[in-house]
């Protein structure tokens, strides 16, 4: 196991933004996350000041610690917000522990395919029956509390999100049942797309491309369209200018800047600033 202090982190808040749909509160209720990521696995609670991994030192510099984004100062973003924008500083205070996190690329095209005119629940929901059946079962260390208060470790068994050449040998009709809609269709084209060494070469080209080309890559792909491609760029790619603009995000443009939203004024981190913004619109009935 492995203790750090993390600043401007809230697993729940991550959870609850948008962004990824394999962070999960653990059903026993003692305050434990899990977190299923390109194939590794790890559970996190917060304890006083102090975040909790089910994993050594070495793992966590490795893998989760880039992340997370541990490198990226959100405090500097959250100060450079204009003090008269005051929907933009109520959004920053009650989202304040949402971080960019950075994701497989592979597995965000697919989750935002199925973000399509969807909400949190049923995405989360169809996620996970895909992971279940064509992600490959593994085993990993998760977190279990003890009579006397204190953490050990416990073994889990999690599926990985399925590889491209699984989904697209399976076909549509291999995808029913899933929640997906008519949504099975434009995962099964990028799933053919994505395969074999081909497909490895075109997800290598897209990863190294800026903003600008990366989003034309994605929109010319079947059932790709911009908000789907500046969410991947954004969350696949970690293109944290991306800005995209879904219907809760159009809502708060409408009401708060009829004017357009200073996109030049936060220039190469709007996207930041746009997940503060979601997690406000989305989250702050329930949360007040």
């Amino acid at each position: 196991m492995y203790r750090i202090s993390i600043k401007d982190m809230d697993l729940e808040q991550i959870a609850r933004s948008g962004q990824c749909f394999r962070i999960r509160r653990r059903e026993d209720n003692h305050g434990a996350w899990s977190i299923a990521a390109a194939g590794n696995y790890v559970e996190a609670v917060m304890e006083e000041d102090c975040f909790l991994f089910s994993c050594g030192e070495e793992e966590f510099r490795e893998i989760w610690s880039g992340y997370f984004d541990l490198q990226t100062d959100y405090s500097g973003y959250k100060k450079n917000v204009e003090p008269e924008d005051a929907y933009l500083r109520e959004a920053v205070k009650l989202g304040w522990g949402v971080r960019i996190l950075n994701q497989d690329l592979w597995e965000m095209i697919v989750t935002f395919l199925i973000s399509q005119n969807n909400n949190i629940t049923r995405i989360t929901g169809s996620v996970e029956a895909l992971c279940s059946r064509f992600g490959v079962q593994r085993t990993g260390t998760g977190l279990a509390a003890s009579a006397d208060g204190t953490w050990k470790e416990e073994e889990r068994s999690y599926y990985t999100f399925p590889q491209p050449e699984v989904i697209a040998a399976a076909g549509t009709s291999g995808l029913s049942g899933l929640g997906l809609g008519y949504r099975d269709k434009y995962i099964w084209s990028m799933a053919e797309k994505c395969s074999g060494e081909p497909g490895k070469m075109w997800i290598e080209d897209l990863k190294r491309q800026d903003y600008e080309n990366a989003h034309s890559m994605l929109t010319e792909q079947y059932g790709i369209g911009k908000k789907v491609a500046d969410c991947v760029c954004l969350f696949g790619l970690h293109h944290i200018g991306a800005f995209p603009v879904d219907t809760h995000v159009k809502q708060i443009l409408e009401q708060h800047y009829p004017q357009g939203f200073p996109l030049k004024k936060y220039q190469g981190y709007a996207g930041i600033l746009q997940q503060y913004m979601f997690y406000y619109k989305v989250n702050k009935l329930a949360l007040k």
